[in-house]
């Protein structure tokens, strides 16, 4: 072969090794595909370098084009990610990238999850949640105190037990009073005796408060009694501390119905509803407009006792709002009630009392501290809101 024939075939073997080269690295870099970008901000990379694989399913099917760093501290660092444009099908809004590691110490690559069917595919260019990566080094510190941690607790089990021993040996050797209960039998057979006699007695008690309580109860629904309790409307007190809030926020309400107890209820001493209807203004107003919450504030004139007034006046708040609760669609955890108890200056009704469902409007909190029956009489006035007499509750 001529010189002349030597230097061709060498230069096209040259151009063909530089071909197929150029051809493997603009494969892997997705020079001669269709492809499309995806970002994502980091905390921190882990030590993720420009060119990295971008995996989809395990796949390489992209790489990563720049890493570019925040201009303040409180930005994150921005990964721009060259794709393969076949992963638009399976990359949608809901896929998250993740910076993983190729084994243990292996180089850093970035992992994106498939979506969620029906989920829009993303756009060129558009940024995509992320997770932050798990730093070894962080890993090292959190293992370092989990063993302080523990060399601790193991010195703090050393010095208990140490502690016990000394303990046991003075109980044997009859120091102080479990020394003498485990050394003299007469003390511990008189100690035991005691015990057996007193835990006796305290059943006893047990059993009888039980029986008791099975007692009254029996008697709420014996067919004598039983016109007494529903006389009043209720059967259980502790019902009536069930939805009861302490006090009344300082903001205005938004609407306010009004109402003299003896147009709602029986007798003067009574908390049995005997005209509901009159409720249904308030009732389809709370059921048609959007508020905070609500409360059914009632109270008494100036006569009879005070402690069983306000038990009344809780009552009466309960079954209103059972009422309201029962016969109109909203939340009912949005309807709370205080009794009041006997109130002065009452301009409705003096000797029966009023009932108020005041409505407040959305952003204003219910009040959080629920009374106890100790701090239940404690209550003597509220602030009115301007009054809506029930000549107004008509009106939506």
């Amino acid at each position: 072969m001529s010189r002349i024939a030597r230097l061709g075939a060498f230069i096209v073997g040259t151009l063909a090794v530089l071909a197929a080269g150029i051809f493997v690295i603009g494969s892997k870099e997705y020079l001669f595909r269709s492809t499309y970008q995806l970002r994502a901000e980091f905390d921190n990379v882990a030590g993720l370098e420009a060119g990295a694989d971008v995996q989809v399913g395990g796949v390489h099917s992209g790489t990563v084009q720049s890493i570019t760093l925040p201009h303040k501290p409180s930005d994150k660092v921005m990964v721009l990610m060259n794709l393969d444009k076949v992963t638009r099908e399976i990359i949608k809004n809901d896929s998250v990238a993740s910076i993983e590691t190729e084994g243990v110490l292996g180089n850093q690559f970035l992992a994106i999850s498939f979506g969620s069917e029906g989920q829009p595919e993303v756009k060129d260019g558009e940024i995509i949640e992320s997770e932050s990566p798990l730093v070894l080094a962080d890993m090292l510190k959190k293992a370092n105190d989990i063993l302080n941690s523990s060399q601790q607790a193991i010195q703090n089990t050393t010095q208990a037990t140490a502690h016990l021993n000394s303990v046991s040996a003075k109980i044997d050797s009859g120091q102080g009073t479990a020394g003498a209960l485990v050394n003299d039998k007469k003390l511990y057979n008189n100690l035991e005796q005691t015990t057996t006699t007193l835990h006796a007695t305290m059943l006893q008690a047990q059993t009888g408060v039980t029986d008791f309580q099975e007692n009254m109860e029996a008697l709420k629904h014996n067919f004598l009694l039983s016109g007494y309790f529903k006389k009043r409307g209720y059967e259980d007190s502790g019902d009536l501390k069930a939805n009861r809030i302490s006090v009344l926020p300082a903001s205005a309400p938004l609407k306010a119905f009004t109402y003299t107890a003896k147009q709602l209820f029986d007798t003067a001493d009574s908390a049995k509803l005997k005209n509901q209807k009159s409720l249904n203004a308030s009732g389809e107003f709370l059921a048609r407009n959007p508020f905070g919450f609500a409360v059914v504030v009632v109270s008494a004139g100036m006569e009879g006792d005070t402690q069983k007034e306000l038990v009344l006046t809780e009552a009466r708040a309960m079954v209103v709002r059972e009422y309201l609760v029962e016969n109109f669609g909203f939340d009912d955890s949005q309807l709370k009630t205080l009794g009041l108890g006997k109130q002065t200056g009452s301009s409705l009704d003096a000797d029966w009392g009023s009932i108020q469902i005041l409505i407040f409007p959305t952003g204003i909190e219910i009040p959080a501290d629920i009374l106890s029956p100790a701090k239940s009489s404690t209550i003597t006035e509220v602030d009115r809101p301007v009054q809506v007499t029930a000549a107004d509750t008509h009106q939506p």
